[in-house]
């Protein structure tokens, strides 16, 4: 059995439904999802659809090319179809927190992720034992303000012969370059607490304490040119209050990082994140 993946956005008119799933139909697929948002403001139609195909001669690359002539022309779509029998390559980008690590490592190992990590790239040595122990490739790849571009030519070299889908920064602690996201546009996830822009900084969380919060969070987002200010993939939050020390206080910050960054990461191997203008579109 053959099962695909389609994303589609377009500007919004009839029939846009019935012509897709008409077209399946016709030939031979069977509608497992369907999903579809409409934004009001800007007119745009949005669609997630997963569709089985129980014909062995059916062929992927003949869809696609049928698909793009009889409907994707029609309605001028932007359209992605992927092919369930691909698992998308993660590559991880780390420093010397290892809490994201060990929890997606361990994710990974029990097979909750449906994805593949052909290896990890630190700046440092610190958590290189974590990636032997999980027998994942680990290459080190100093960075300083002398050698941060040919740093991130060794990095691209790596990303372009494992043939990588999308990056992920468990916790990266250096900026990404435009160089870097220009390649992988709405590819490159990055994770950090919620307290931006009001407590920057390396000590967020004793700011935040200071001041007496209520709330601490975490986001996960895609890389762009403006340092974490990409489309938003997920959010969680939890309650703190006036008995909660700084060190129960970046605790619970990081319990929620492990979970946001997992949760966008499923959503972005699964194929169920859409982004149209800065803005993210999550199907369920």
């Amino acid at each position: 059995m053959n099962k695909i993946t389609i994303l589609i956005h377009c500007k919004d008119r009839s029939n846009i439904i019935a012509s897709v799933t008409n077209f399946i139909a016709g030939d031979g697929g069977n509608i497992v999802y369907i999903d579809q948002h409409v934004d009001r403001e800007q007119n745009i139609f949005f669609m997630r659809l997963e569709s089985e195909f129980t014909d062995e001669t059916f062929s992927t690359e003949s869809f696609k090319s049928r698909f793009k002539v009889e409907i994707a022309e029609t309605f001028k779509m932007k359209w992605r179809i992927y092919s369930s029998e691909k698992k998308p390559k993660m590559a991880l980008f780390i420093s010397k927190y290892d809490h994201c690590l060990y929890d997606l490592l361990g994710r990974y190992n029990s097979g909750e992720l449906n994805l593949k990590i052909p290896f990890i790239i630190s700046n440092h040595l610190d958590l290189k034992p974590i990636a032997d122990s999980f027998k994942i490739p680990f290459f080190h790849i100093p960075v300083t303000k002398d050698t941060k571009q040919q740093a991130e030519e060794k990095q691209l070299e790596l990303l372009q012969e494992y043939k990588v889908d999308f990056i992920v920064l468990a916790r990266y602690m250096q900026i990404v370059s435009n160089k870097l996201i220009d390649k992988y546009p709405n590819k490159i996830i990055n994770i950090h607490h919620s307290f931006l822009p009001a407590f920057v900084g390396a000590k967020p969380y004793h700011s935040a304490y200071k001041r007496g919060v209520k709330i601490i969070g975490a986001t996960s987002h895609y890389v762009t040119e403006e340092l974490d200010a990409g489309p938003i993939i997920e959010q969680d939050v939890t309650r703190v209050t006036h008995a909660h020390s700084i060190a129960d206080l970046i605790a619970k910050g990081r319990d929620l990082e492990k979970i946001v960054l997992a949760n966008a990461i499923k959503l972005h191997s699964e194929r169920k994140v859409m982004v149209f203008n800065n803005k993210t579109v999550i199907f369920s």
